[in-house]
């Protein structure tokens, strides 16, 4: 099985990079830090982020998601809810130009939007699809962005009707070099792993890099059991590159990791 452990840290624990080791990938495969950056409009630059010239550093925008209120979703037509102001295309050019080994992605859906859930709440696979397609290469293109990553929490369809939407998508952007790269951010409950791994299981070719949200396990975790939970997701999705979050340094975070 081809895995990849990656440090992938909250923007607050920046400050600790100077006394923590990145962590090595697999042989053969180079280093990789990943950076959820831009929600809540918190003022936050690239420019803040130390970044390691010797490891493949992904800047992740937080998020696109295809709602025109926090209660109206728009059935695949996305709008940029992360900071313009500090993260607009003049920034992300900015970054790239200055520091050749960043690759900035834009990840889509998150917890919430104004106080509610963003659910993902497709009228149809392929009305969804279509103006998902048109959306996300429209704003890809204004940033020129390298990646997306999926990350819905909320559900108002059948993992199948997920599945089909995200992996079609995922197959267009990736067929005609919108995108570079792909990953995903599941976590483990019945109401959100059941969508991911139908989606991996149709679609996981597509896939580069499973984010798992391994901080949503309990506080009391040890380090024997959470290396137990990273077996169990490295095997639920196989021969797929899964990124380890060390989780008690995330766990400090409380209200600000990434429940947005």
């Amino acid at each position: 099985m081809e895995m990849e452990k990656i440090l992938l840290l909250p923007l607050i624990f920046q400050v600790f990079l100077c006394a923590i080791p990145t962590i090595h990938a697999a042989p053969g495969n180079s280093k990789l830090f990943r950076e959820y950056i831009g929600a809540e409009g918190n003022n936050v630059k690239f420019s803040d982020v130390p970044i390691n010239s010797d490891v493949k550093f992904h800047f992740i925008l937080s998020f696109a998601i295809d709602y025109a209120t926090s209660v109206s979703p728009t059935n695949g037509n996305f709008n940029v809810y992360w900071d313009k102001q500090n993260l607009g295309p003049s920034a992300v050019a900015s970054i790239k130009a200055l520091k050749p080994n960043v690759k900035v992605a834009m990840s889509l859906g998150g917890d919430t939007l104004g106080g509610k859930f963003v659910h993902f709440a497709p009228k149809s696979i392929n009305s969804w699809v279509s103006n998902a397609v048109a959306s996300l290469t429209r704003i890809s293109k204004e940033y020129d962005l390298d990646g997306i990553d999926i990350d819905y929490e909320h559900f108002s369809s059948d993992p199948d009707t997920f599945a089909e939407c995200i992996g079609q998508l995922l197959a267009h952007l990736k067929q005609n070099k919108i995108v570079s790269f792909t990953s995903i951010a599941p976590y483990e409950g019945d109401s959100v792993q059941p969508y991911y791994l139908t989606l991996w299981k149709k679609y996981g070719h597509l896939i580069d890099y499973v984010n798992f949200q391994f901080y949503a396990y309990d506080k009391g975790t040890t380090v024997s059991q959470f290396m137990k939970f990273f077996e169990d997701q490295s095997s639920n999705y196989r021969d797929g590159k899964v990124l380890m979050t060390p989780r008690r340094l995330v766990s400090a975070l409380k209200n600000n990791h990434r429940t947005f």
